[in-house]
């Protein structure tokens, strides 16, 4: 394995660049798919998203879950083909060539030509494709764009058509007429999703409209509430919530009678009486001041000092019945024409009205605000219900307009004031421009109206309470009130209106096949399929899939000049064979001028095109179909893979592509289109307000990445809320915490693996090639074994949860292993890493953590693509037959046994590790202060056989304990106490949950211990298992004992006792770990590399130089483990030592001394050696000065190579001589002190 930098000095971002470059010469993702060819297909659907704007953190998003499910099906045995998507029509494309080339009305695209304007469209749909596939290869994921599918593309229009025509035979297409939301601007219809895709909000007015009440004996008038004045010209009805309760109220100073719901009387205008006035005239206004929509302040006024309540009713008296106003409906005298001449001494003639076969008159009947309408007056202008009218707004009443509310035309629709199926009247045109028959305002725009339109039903001497809303031109009537937003389509006005002739999807037809196939799915979270989505269906209505626009997929239906011939095209194939042209595209500007003859003969002349196109939501709906072909290509494959396995996107989408997916596959095949989904959250600026290009309020995706890398902010999203469908405030930090906390700990376990490998080699040995998997496996030490059953535990659970597509559960899982490998596993076993237990225990741990990283890397490959490629390149240098990337390996299978008690024992012993450290922190007593003893109190044997033998070592060391004492005695150290788990067995136990508790409180010691080991326990009737009673452990310290000498932390589970008192020889202990402390400091400084070989030596400054003597004896072999050499005395420095490092330590617990690092120097045994030469000084001589000359790790290698020997031949006048390491020549200083000691 090559050498490593430190961790300060990796690059992330640019290691990424240099994996993305070999990517692209290996041709990796192409060598993967051509690999798994021959494996099972798993069938991704990528949603298309349009090509006219660049990549932001939702497609990042999107598309990272979707790299990271499509990786791991790749490696766990499937082929993936990844193609990515483009929705290159609808009206994104179309408005921004409208702005481009100033084009403002329908008439304009004609004048230009379709096919001028189409070929604009095709221009632009590509515009940054270069800049999606940078963006989306550098964050890591593949997928095939040189492959990819468009929606303007032949094949794919022409699948669309045979979606179509599938359709049409089913006969779930038919001919209508929809109330749904219609652009001005773009002269065209919009489904629901494409109108709260974009929009802004502009002021409205919101107004009371007194309509009076046919022959009532008061006078009154129904107040009625709308927020869009230009529609009440084509008012044909009120209607009111039959659940409320409504008042009849008379204003006390003008006379005035209003009937509205009671709970919005608040809403009506408080007025004062003006002295000197007759009748108390009002003049006056008060602010409305109700807490509901509509008002100014938080404040409830008092309508009782301006109004009387004659009468109170139902709101189901309201509609369509007798004499149930609480006022006498009176027979009326009709004209010759059947006409109202008289009513209630008010003058009405020409209001048509409604009579029962008696003659009397229906109750709920109003006078309309204008007469545009009155060839309806025999059905229309009468009181209706519905539960849409709410008690939240307006005054209960709200005035319909059957041709400009979905609401109002099914409620009109329901009461037969309209009929199904017969063309309604719009009063309004393609531009949002009054038709003739709004006599008054023809040709005008409606928006522009608004304010005459109100000016006339005040001339109309008719109650008008107009709120102002944010207009300054606009003076209030009668109460100014707050703004209301009104949605504003890609700026021009949303309207909603009824639109004729549409073609329809008969989805209600489909309801409850739909609501079965939904159930066959398999959601992430399931929240938004069992809700969201299912709540959706369930009130699925008929789509209208046609669009009178011009660039997007053309209806293919062809009919006669007298609708009575109509042929749908489901091919290309059938069109040329019909029509005798050849097609080469089925575009409009291709294909509008193609006729088809009549089957019936000549006299009937041609059939020619509709002019619509298809919503660009029928066309990614048609997805599955379309993008290979189907069925004109590709059968088998999709046939034996449909449904497909997987989709995922935005929350957004179900209503947009989820729906449109399922509505085209339940109609086709009954079939849900796909097994599988990831619906993620919405990602949010760092203030939790949506991103903005305008407010620059985040980052840009390429300026994260460049900064932290791709894989930390893949990790840092699929690790949050949004993967679960909530929303993310998206923190730049949040991305560098991933890179601080996750890559950097996981890069310096790698790195150390590395060096320790490689100085195998420094140090003359044989290279470093890991052993087997299996005899990894059987390892005795109990780290070895711990950290394998923990990777084995990984695989086990990130293979559950992958294949559950439950992302964020794995990740966490990730982390906490590598937390794990790094700071448990590494950090415990530095030692043996560093070969400071044996050359052979030093392999089998190199060997352990090098299959750990291998076996980690894989199953994170899905979700770093990058840092593990980076990791694998070098890891597989000293593996014989590995993959050529880490992307062609196969997912980790669960090999080996898992050992769950090792497992469940070393989190116990990072829990005492915890415990001790807090009891530290209590007393103010760091790690560097050596403490006597250590008890640890668990009933379980196995646990602290496990603790007191194979663990031991480490959590001695960790803590810096002289002693540990295992106790199974839980009662030696602590009182048990039990406590009822009232949030538990409240609700179970009722009223005997007192009893029960009294019971519980009062167990004893005994009874605690025995329910413990039972498991159970009867207490009066009841019977309570372990999780109904929580046993408390307090400490119990022994009586000679203060606080301050014995302390204890337990998690009720174990016990952690401290002895905290210090003796002479824990000091010089704690004086030696602070020495080890700085020697380690100063290898830093010095920038050396943990396989740098130092001798250190100590020299004390004080006067009493038997202290360095207490230093240097007892603590010798603490200090040859800590540092790999002994502590050596300053007095035996050779004098050709190589001297790196010195530095004078004045704050070692009062002892004042300096520390020297130097190079390993060769010591002499001049006697041996001259005895070589047979007394020959210059000889002699000559050898220690050529063996001081050799490199000192190669001189290493070379007495490791002989055994200890080495022979001498390169003296022309000497003869030679075999030199033996240990007799005549010692390798380092501590080498030669050991062999005069043992001496």
């Amino acid at each position: 394995m090559d050498d490593v930098c430190e961790g300060k000095d990796f690059s992330f971002p640019k290691e990424e660049e240099k994996i993305l470059q070999w990517w692209g010469d290996t041709k990796a993702f192409e060598t993967q798919l051509a690999r798994t060819e021959s494996l099972p297909e798993y069938v991704f659907y990528d949603g298309p998203p349009f090509a006219t704007g660049l990549p932001h953190y939702g497609h990042i998003l999107a598309g990272t879950i979707k790299d990271v499910v499509t990786r791991y099906q790749t490696m766990t045995g499937h082929h993936v083909t990844r193609r990515f998507g483009w929705d290159c029509h609808g009206l994104p494309v179309e408005h921004e060539i409208d702005t481009k080339l100033g084009i403002k009305t329908r008439e304009d695209v004609l004048k230009m030509g379709i096919g001028n304007y189409n070929e604009e469209c095709r221009s632009i749909v590509t515009r940054y494709v270069e800049e999606w596939e940078k963006v989306v290869a550098r964050t890591g994921r593949w997928i095939d764009f040189k492959n990819d599918y468009k929606t303007m593309d032949l094949k794919y229009m022409e699948s669309v058509w045979w979606v179509f025509g599938q359709l049409f035979e089913k006969g779930l297409v038919y001919r209508g007429f929809k109330v749904m939301p219609y652009s001005t601007g773009c002269k065209t219809p919009l489904s629901n999703f494409e109108a709260n895709s974009n929009y802004k909000e502009v002021p409205d007015p919101e107004i009371m409209v007194a309509f009076p009440i046919v022959d009532d004996p008061d006078g009154a008038a129904f107040v009625a509430w709308t927020t869009t004045p230009w529609t009440l010209p084509s008012n044909l009805a009120l209607c009111v919530n039959a659940n409320f309760v409504y008042v009849k109220v008379r204003n006390k100073f003008n006379g005035k009678t209003f009937v509205v719901a009671e709970s919005r009387l608040p809403e009506l205008p408080i007025e004062k009486a003006k002295k000197g006035l007759p009748n108390g005239e009002a003049n006056v206004l008060q602010n409305s001041s109700s807490t509901t929509k509509g008002s100014s302040s938080g404040k409830a006024k008092n309508t009782s000092a301006t109004y009387d309540v004659l009468d109170k009713f139902s709101g189901a008296s309201l509609v369509g019945k007798k004499q149930k106003l609480g006022w006498v409906v009176a027979r009326l005298r009709l004209d010759d024409d059947g006409m109202v001449a008289a009513a209630g001494g008010k003058g009405l003639g020409g209001f048509s009205v409604w009579m029962d076969d008696d003659g009397w008159l229906e109750s709920g009947w109003y006078v309309p605000l204008f007469e545009y309408f009155m060839d309806f007056s025999d059905v229309a202008f009468r009181v209706v219900s519905d539960d849409y009218v709410t008690a939240d707004s307006g005054t209960g009443i709200v005035h319909c307009a059957p041709a400009f509310g979905e609401d109002d035309y099914r409620v009109c629709l329901q009461y037969q004031i309209i009929n199904k199926g017969e063309n309604l009247v719009v009063a309004v045109d393609d531009d949002g421009c009054f038709t003739e028959r709004i006599t008054d305002f023809s040709g005008r725009y409606v928006k522009d109206a608004d304010k005459d339109i109100i000016q006339a039903v005040k001339a109309r001497l008719l109650s008008v309470f107009k709120r102002n809303l944010g207009s300054s031109s606009l003076e209030a009537l009668l109460i100014p009130i707050h703004f209301v937003g009104d949605l504003i389509l890609l700026s021009s006005t949303e309207q909603f209106r009824a639109v004729r002739d549409l073609r329809f999807v008969a989805v209600e037809k489909l309801k409850d096949q739909l609501l079965e196939n939904n159930k066959q799915t398999y959601w992430v979270p399931d929240f938004v399929k069992e809700k969201r989505f299912h709540n959706w269906l369930e009130n699925a209505r008929d789509w209208a899939v046609s669009r009178s626009r011009f660039w997007g997929t053309p209806l293919p239906l062809w009919i006669s000049e007298d609708g009575e011939e109509i042929v749908v095209m489901d091919s290309i194939d059938k069109l040329e064979k019909l029509s005798g042209a050849k097609v080469t595209d089925l575009h409009r500007h291709k294909i509008d001028h193609i006729t088809i003859p009549s089957r019936r003969g000549p006299e009937f002349g041609v059939l020619r095109r509709v002019d619509d196109v298809f919503d660009c939501w029928f066309e990614s709906g048609s997805m599955p179909y379309a993008y290979i072909h189907y069925p004109f290509e590709n059968r088998t494959l999709f046939e034996s893979n449909f449904p497909g396995h997987f989709v995922a996107e935005g929350l957004d989408q179900t209503r947009g592509w989820f729906y449109t997916l399922m509505v085209l596959s339940t109609a086709l095949f009954k079939k849900p289109a796909f097994r599988n989904l990831i619906c993620n959250g919405l990602v949010l600026a760092e203030d939790g307000k949506k991103m903005s290009k305008r407010l620059k309020n985040y980052p840009s995706p390429m300026e994260v990445i460049d900064a932290y890398g791709a894989d930390a902010l893949r990790l840092y999203i699929i690790n949050s809320p949004v993967v679960r469908a909530e929303p993310l405030r998206f923190k730049r930090d949040g991305v560098y915490g991933v890179v601080k906390d996750v890559f950097l700990p996981w890069y310096n376990a790698y790195r150390f693996l590395v060096q320790n490998a490689k100085r195998l080699e420094v140090e003359g040995l044989a290279p470093f090639v890991p052993y087997d998997h299996e005899t990894v496996q059987g390892s005795s030490s109990v780290l070895d074994q711990w950290i394998n059953s923990a990777t084995q535990s990984l695989v086990h659970f990130v293979r559950q949860e992958m294949d559950a597509y439950r992302l964020y559960t794995v990740v966490p899982y990730l982390l906490k292993f590598l937390d794990n490998l790094t700071n448990i596993y590494v950090r415990f076993n530095r030692k043996r890493l560093k070969g400071r237990t044996g050359a052979e225990d030093c392999r089998t741990a190199l060997s352990t953590l090098y299959h750990v990283l291998l076996i980690s890397c894989k199953a994170m490959a899905p979700f770093t693509p990058f840092f593990t490629e980076v990791l694998y390149q070098n890891l597989r240098k000293v593996w014989v037959g590995s993959e050529e990337s880490i992307h062609y390996c196969s997912f980790p299978e669960v090999e080996g046994k898992r050992e769950e008690r090792i497992e469940q024992s070393v989190n116990r012993m990072m829990t005492v590790i915890d415990l001790a450290r807090n009891i530290r922190e209590r007393h103010n007593k760091p790690l560097k202060t050596p403490l006597r003893e250590m008890v640890v109190v668990h009933p379980d044997a196995e646990f602290l056989d496990d603790i007191a033998g194979k663990l031991k070592e480490y959590v001695l060391e960790e803590l810096n304990i002289k002693s540990f004492v295992p106790c199974n005695n839980p009662l030696k150290y602590a009182s048990l106490r039990a406590e009822p788990d009232f949030s538990v067995l409240g609700k179970r136990l009722g009223k005997s949950m007192g009893l029960v508790a009294k019971e519980v409180k009062a167990m004893s010691q005994e009874d605690i211990l025995a329910f413990e080991q039972a498991g159970e326990v009867t207490v009066g009737t009841h019977c309570l298992k372990l999780t109904d009673i929580k046993i408390v452990r307090e400490f119990r310290r022994p009586d000679d004992m203060t606080e301050e000498e014995m302390d204890a932390a337990g998690d009720g589970d174990v016990l952690v006792i401290l002895d905290l008192r210090g003796d002479e020889a824990l000091e010089w202990l704690q004086v030696a770990r602070e020495i080890v402390n700085r020697v380690q400091k100063l290898r830093k400084k010095a920038g050396l590399e943990p396989t740098d070989l130092m001798e250190v030596y100590f020299n004390s400054l004080d006067g009493d130089k038997a202290m360095s003597q207490r230093i240097l004896n007892p603590e010798e072999s603490y200090f040859k483990d800590a540092l790999g050499s002994p502590l050596l005395p300053c007095s035996v420095i050779p004098a050709h030592a190589v001297i790196i490092a010195k530095e004078n330590c004045d704050d070692i617990s009062n002892l004042r001394c300096v520390i020297t690092l130097a190079r390993p120097a060769l010591v002499f045994n001049k006697d041996a050696i001259l005895k070589l030469y047979a007394g020959n000084q210059r000889s002699s001589e000559d050898l220690q000065t050529y063996l001081l000359s050799r490199d000192h790790y190669r001189l290493k290698s070379e007495f490791q190579r002989g055994n200890g020997k080495i022979k001498v031949d390169c003296f022309q006048h000497a003869v030679d001589v075999e030199v033996v390491l240990g007799k005549h020549v010692f390798l380092t200083v501590g080498d030669y002190l050991a062999s005069t000691k043992a001496r």
